[in-house]
């Protein structure tokens, strides 16, 4: 049986990643997060244990990876954070990752979004987002990175668009529901993306700023 590890599970889109792995395959779940235990209560059953931790607690960690065959960073973090957690994969011998991150880490948001995304996010390419990418890169992980544009909420809009690493980036909005499906298709093996960076949006969105700006 898949043992699948969400962190960060407490937040939108961790939790739409588990509900869909619940509705659409058999693997067994672990959700970890701050106060797992009130906050991911409904999710409760044969298939789910939760646990309550911190991403720098490492003990915490290594309890959720202990037999996991993929897990999946449902949060755009910072280097501190990172840099232990590849050492608790290494050490747990998981491989498969499937982590976020935003646009512009390699400058290539492009076309009309480029202006509005850059007034509102900065110099992405500036900040240690780019670090994080960095320390995932050079790891020997089966890794992918979801450079997810802006977020908003729509259960009817699951489709994703795909660039990879190098290719120019335009979409400005993308659902959680869409990128929740998207991470747990590639969690179950549904796609087959490795040791790629991805940036995700929305087909037909290559505006100037997001639908709900």
């Amino acid at each position: 049986m898949t043992k699948i590890v969400v962190l960060a599970a407490t937040g939108q889109i961790g939790q739409l990643t588990a509900q869909s792995l619940l509705d659409h395959s058999d693997a067994d779940l672990v959700l970890f997060g701050h106060n797992a235990a009130k906050r991911l209560s409904k999710f409760v059953g044969d298939r789910v244990s939760l646990v309550d931790g911190d991403l720098k607690d490492s003990d915490a960690l290594k309890r959720a990876f202990a037999g996991a065959d993929a897990v999946f960073l449902a949060l755009v973090t910072s280097p501190d954070i990172m840099k232990p957690l590849i050492k608790a994969l290494d050490d747990s011998g998981t491989q498969r990752f499937i982590a976020m991150s935003i646009p512009d880490v390699y400058k290539e948001v492009t076309g009309p979004f480029q202006a509005w995304y850059r007034e509102h996010t900065g110099l992405v390419w500036k900040t240690n987002y780019v670090d994080v990418v960095n320390e995932i890169e050079n790891s020997d992980l089966d890794y992918v990175i979801l450079r997810t544009t802006w977020l908003y909420n729509d259960p009817a809009k699951d489709k994703v668009t795909v660039t990879k690493k190098g290719e120019p980036f335009k979409s400005a909005q993308i659902s959680r529901e869409a990128v929740a499906k998207f991470a747990a298709d590639l969690l179950v093996g549904k796609l087959d993306y490795h040791r790629e960076s991805l940036g995700i949006g929305e087909p037909n969105t290559e505006w100037s700023k997001p639908s709900f700006y």
